[in-house]
């Protein structure tokens, strides 16, 4: 990864609400897509960034319509409902770590997705979590005529990370102006599947749906070990599982840095 990234930074950005983790994504990606980020930190570097969210909030992909999602439950159960920059659909964020990655799309975005997902593998594996790669994919286009395709959870992409076929990690990504934003969800607990519960009234057999493939298809790192490690631990073991697998050491930025250059 050294002759792909000249520097490989990280940042921490811990527990925000839901409209300041995706509007820093997408000031960060505009930062990469002006050449701010690399006027500052160099040529060629790639930025991971680790976050949750506080209040819970629910993530609609970026064309997704919101016709399903019961905002009145929302508001009052105090849960964001944000939109996502990236593709894909509905993602209830509660006990989770998500990372986002932006860089210069030195290879293809195919690539780019395979690379990203065996870091999260090799940091899983450190916890006893055996996740394997999805060989296949759905056909998309088919599969968001479903009632249950309301969830991101409910379908595997090629690459993503799968433990006895329940998905562990969703993820998803825009590609701008030669730049790559990928950003993504680690399961911590099963309180994702609470999703069903915060769509409308007349939705219900989509609900009972939803449900059942959540039930079904999903597993976090609690059900699969019996614990559940907390953001710290997982933010220590993902820039392990990073700078293991890439053969790199990265460097630590702080927020304040990157917020510099919006």
């Amino acid at each position: 990864m050294r002759e792909m990234f000249s520097n490989v930074y990280v940042l921490s950005t811990g527990p925000r609400d839901g409209s300041w983790n995706m509007g820093f994504d997408r000031s960060l990606m505009q930062a990469f897509i002006s050449g701010d980020f690399e006027k500052r930190f160099g040529r060629g570097a790639a930025v991971w960034r680790f976050y949750s969210w506080e209040p819970m909030a629910l993530s609609l992909g970026y064309s997704q319509s919101d016709a399903v999602i019961d905002r009145e439950r929302c508001h009052a159960l105090g849960i964001d409902i944000v939109r996502r920059p990236t593709g894909g659909r509905a993602v209830l964020h509660a006990d989770e770590i998500t990372y986002s990655f932006h860089a210069p799309l030195c290879v293809s975005h195919h690539e780019i997705y395979r690379m990203v997902h065996e870091v999260l593998q090799a940091a899983l594996s450190m916890i006893g979590v055996d996740a394997r790669f999805c060989r296949s994919a759905p056909s998309f286009r088919a599969r968001y005529r479903k009632q249950e395709s309301v969830s991101c959870f409910t379908a595997s992409a090629r690459y993503e990370l799968q433990v006895a076929g329940r998905k562990v990690v969703g993820s998803a990504q825009r590609m701008a102006a030669g730049i790559v934003l990928q950003h993504g969800s680690l399961l911590l607990s099963s309180a994702h599947r609470m999703l069903s519960d915060l769509l409308l009234c007349n939705e219900r057999d989509s609900a009972a749906v939803v449900r059942d493939e959540l039930q079904s298809r999903t597993a976090s790192v609690e059900e699969i070990t019996g614990s559940r490690p907390s953001y710290e631990t997982m933010f220590c073991l993902m820039r392990r599982a990073l700078e293991r697998n890439w053969g790199i050491d990265t460097i630590e930025l702080s927020y304040e840095e990157i917020e510099a250059l919006f």
